[in-house]
């Protein structure tokens, strides 16, 4: 019985050319619809006064000019870099103290790297409720702990003071998970022959991690600092539940500001502005930790 004949593949010069433009044309093409579409857009609304319905007037500069005036903007921006700052080197820290605890052989070692990772996972609105739960000031679980401890009650989320200081615990908490399996995986591959020739040379456990193990962990570091960086200034969900940028304006960031413009005070312009200046402080920070790393392997 004969076989039946098998469709050619067509493997000449000009199919071979093709091949990968069919493999990238999908992904290129929800890039252009979702990336830079919308980027363009941005561009142009950042120079039209623009309200949320209805055609926009060009204005030039004026958007960007009046941030220099805005003192909301200053606060906002003030408020950013103060929370960036209280958020990305703790998490960092203990995410890194607690791989090193759990890269350990200890007991239950899998249960608490899955526990310490859940909150990672959990979604920001469900954590920003659960927090406002735990920490309001007439029923929360904080203040009734204090309470039993025989201690007075703390305005968590309604004192100025106190709330930003709240939030950066809580977005802490949120990200020491992500921290934590980043430089576990690290850690894992850390090669053990140069930690054990370095003990046998007498170095302590200290001396080892500062000498050897830390300068290995330099790149994920560096990756780590700008991921976090990036979630810093684009964190909105856990703010907006948690506070909603209050009290006041105390807790205001400047991605929050950025929906505020748009959808509150209905100017798309000024929104599309203040995106770019912030889009312009992330490019900024990145390049300057790519040229700080480049710097610090040269030295190396």
């Amino acid at each position: 019985m004969s076989r039946p004949a098998e469709t050619p593949v067509p493997t000449g010069r000009r199919g071979r050319r093709l091949t990968p433009y069919v493999f990238l044309g999908p992904a290129a093409l929800l890039f252009l619809t979702f990336s830079l579409v919308p980027i363009v857009i941005a561009i142009a609304l950042s120079f039209q006064d623009t309200q949320t319905l209805g055609e926009g007037q060009w204005v030039g500069t004026q958007n960007f000019e009046e941030l220099g005036s805005d003192r909301l903007f200053r606060t906002a921006l003030l408020n950013t870099v103060v929370f960036a700052v209280g958020t990305v080197p703790t998490s960092m820290a203990i995410g890194l103290a607690l791989a090193t605890a759990l890269n350990r052989p200890l007991p239950g070692r899998g249960l608490f790297r899955a526990l310490f990772f859940v909150p990672m996972v959990a979604a920001g609105v469900v954590v920003g409720v659960v927090m406002s739960w735990i920490f309001n000031t007439d029923y929360g679980v904080a203040n009734n702990a204090l309470e039993i401890l025989g201690l007075g009650r703390i305005p968590w989320l309604t004192s100025p003071s106190m709330a930003m200081l709240t939030l950066i615990l809580v977005v802490v908490w949120t990200r020491v998970g992500f921290c934590m399996v980043i430089y576990l995986g690290a850690l894992q591959s850390v090669p053990a022959e140069i930690v054990e020739a370095a003990s046998i040379d007498g170095a302590g456990p200290w001396a080892r991690f500062r000498r050897i193990t830390l300068p290995m962990l330099a790149p994920t570091t560096s990756i780590l600092l700008i991921l976090n960086v990036v979630f810093s200034l684009q964190a909105f969900d856990i703010i907006y539940v948690l506070t909603g940028g209050g009290p006041g304006f105390s807790t205001t960031v400047l991605i929050q500001y950025v929906f505020r413009s748009a959808f509150q005070d209905g100017q798309m312009g000024y929104a599309a502005a203040l995106g770019l200046v912030l889009v312009a402080i992330l490019l900024l920070f990145t390049l300057l930790r790519q040229r700080a790393s480049k710097k610090a392997e040269s030295f190396l």
